[in-house]
């Protein structure tokens, strides 16, 4: 299969993916045997006011047509109402909240940034850290190095993540006073007070997900430095460097490369926990906000980006396997 054949495949499957997650979505919160228009409409509530409501959400047409419209939205814009009344949804529309008075994709472009400086900066943390700590630990395996190390990464993966998140409070906001314990500075606003605001939202994040990739670089080096062409490499005398640097971390690539997309795009749509910890009003507190308010249109339209986000995050990863990995190149 060449590229251009591969890449059209995979992209089609997340096309395809994505809008039957979509429908799914539509049917669980617009087909539930609950109204969604009631929960627009407020209390109080008359039947006539509450008619009004459905038209003018659409939710009074047969399912089919609200199906069509919800995913035509998305690709060209939706317009809610007629007349003076109409609002307009510029695409893509992942819904319209009445209770903020603003487009969903416009209240989610609004906390990006917020959930992009946490979730960016803590994956260069988490990925650095703890493929570094999973490569000392391969390498010194059986000592006491490698026993400290797996030893932190099992803490780091049982702790939940809101209890670190609350010791980091306890210990660096309270006792030593030396970390800010939440608020967010704009990066375009102080580059400075940016960092040192998410440094702890930053730590608490890479440590849970950091203890993951130390025990999959520590279980896939321990198998790789025990293949022939590793043993026939050191007897060829290439120093040990160059054995583990391009024999042995190269096949750690694939792996880590997906579990890296997986992780990054999960938390793209929000941080729920972390953010809530440390007070940063990013996508995953959108969330909360719209569960706790119930408002419909924006609970769907976060789940949407949050999905879409995965499905992008895993093409770009399974589309940049031939590039690092000449033997899946020559596959295909």
């Amino acid at each position: 299969m060449n590229r251009a054949k591969f890449i059209a495949s995979r992209t089609i499957g997340a096309i395809l993916v994505l809008l039957i997650i979509a429908a799914a979505c539509f049917a669980i919160f617009y087909l539930m045997p609950s109204n969604p228009a009631q929960y627009s409409c407020g209390k109080p509530c008359s039947p006539d006011r509450l008619a009004e409501v459905e038209r003018y959400l659409g939710v009074d047409q047969a399912w089919w047509k609200q199906l069509f419209d919800f995913l035509g939205g998305i690709v060209t814009g939706r317009t809610f109402g007629s007349g003076a009344a109409a609002i307009h949804c510029d695409a893509p529309c992942f819904g319209y909240s009445f209770r903020l008075r603003e487009s969903v994709t416009d209240l989610i472009v609004s906390r990006l940034p917020i959930t992009l400086s946490l979730t960016l900066g803590a994956a260069v943390l988490w990925a650095v850290g703890g493929i570094a700590a999973g490569l000392i630990a391969s390498l010194r395996r059986g000592t006491f190095t490698d026993s400290a190390v797996m030893g932190a990464a099992i803490t780091g993966i049982s702790a939940p993540t809101y209890l670190l998140g609350l010791l980091g409070v306890l210990l660096f906001g309270f006792t030593l006073n030396v970390l800010p314990i939440g608020g967010y500075i704009p990066l375009t606003e102080n580059p400075a007070m940016w960092a040192f605001h998410l440094i702890l939202p930053w730590v608490v994040l890479a440590i849970a997900n950091g203890a993951i990739y130390a025990r999959l670089t520590r279980g896939q080096m321990l198998e790789v430095l025990g293949q022939d062409y590793i043993r026939t490499a050191r007897a060829k005398g290439l120093s040990e460097t160059v054995v583990i640097g391009k024999h042995g971390l190269r096949n750690l690539v694939v792996p880590l490369t997906t579990l890296f997309a997986i992780d990054v795009g999960g938390l793209l749509g929000g941080a729920v926990i972390t953010e809530k910890v440390f007070a940063l009003g990013g996508v995953g507190t959108l969330l909360l906000e719209a569960v706790s308010s119930l408002d419909i249109q924006v609970i769907v339209g976060v789940t949407l980006f949050a999905a879409a986000i995965v499905i992008i995050a895993n093409l770009l990863a399974d589309l940049s396997y031939s590039l690092l990995d000449p033997r899946i190149r020559a596959s295909r």
